[in-house]
């Protein structure tokens, strides 16, 4: 597997890297929860601009807040996201407002990688990558569907489209409603893995796909998702939850 460096951390190697979630609402919010997130320690913040109304209303905001959250994070390194409502997000932009918005964070360098969905306007997408490579900003390409766990061939279908279209790391997270279901993400985290030099992420959301968030080492997902305080997805666990199952499972 190749990897992939985000700041200081790099992807596909060794225990898949914890993410943290920043879902503040307001700036306060937003710098409050970046400090209690860095005192945690995990190896990235998640910054959800889908939770932040003002920013999105007003990319000066944005841009503001983001120097500010630079400062009290540090070298932590913060990966931006706008998650669209259709795959579990808080905010509705239409396609051209969406896909704006993302070219904004990528050129005005408001984290050091960015979230781009997979199923927006492909010569768009295409674009925003290379534009986010020209800046030095990681593309994490992302596919959520909150109802179901989609057919084996077409999650290795989505991913391996995401490494097509340039996405340093596919990420693909889904809703199980069995056991089976599980497995079919597993499987296909395995195979993809094998197939696609990008480090993948890959998650199963829920009390049964908590499985999925911990054993990334041995199926092949490189980064996982803990919360601080508010979560931002059925499932996840909290930081040091989530820190001593995957040390209690790495592969020596």
């Amino acid at each position: 597997m190749a990897t992939v460096k985000i700041r200081n951390i790099v992807l596909g190697a060794g225990l898949p890297k914890i993410a943290v979630p920043n879902v503040g609402s307001t700036e306060k919010e937003i710098i409050a929860s970046a400090k209690k997130i860095k005192a945690a320690k995990p190896d990235l913040m998640e910054w959800r601009i889908d939770y932040y109304a003002a920013g999105i209303k007003d990319f000066n905001t944005l841009n503001t807040t983001a120097k500010k959250l630079r400062q009290e994070v540090g070298e932590l390194p913060v990966l931006v996201t706008f998650r669209t409502k259709n795959e579990g997000g808080v905010c509705q932009l239409d396609e051209d407002q969406y896909l704006n918005l993302v070219e904004y964070v990528v050129t005005n360098r408001l984290g050091d990688a960015v979230d781009i969905e997979l199923f927006h306007d492909e010569k768009r997408i295409k674009s925003l990558v290379t534009l986010a490579h020209n800046y030095n900003v990681v593309v994490i390409m992302s596919n959520h569907d909150f109802e179901k766990v989609p057919a084996k061939d077409v999650i290795e279908f989505r991913l391996r489209k995401m490494a097509q279209l340039g996405a340093d790391v596919p990420k693909l997270a889904c809703m199980p409603h069995s056991a089976s279901d599980v497995l079919t993400l597993l499987t296909a985290t395995t195979e993809m893995n094998k197939e696609i030099a990008n480090p993948l992420i890959t998650m199963a959301m829920g009390d049964i796909g908590k499985v999925t968030r911990v054993a990334g080492q041995v199926f092949g997902s490189s980064l996982s998702f803990g919360a601080v305080g508010k979560t931002s997805a059925p499932g996840q666990l909290s930081i040091e939850d989530l820190r001593n199952a995957e040390n209690y499972l790495a592969i020596q």
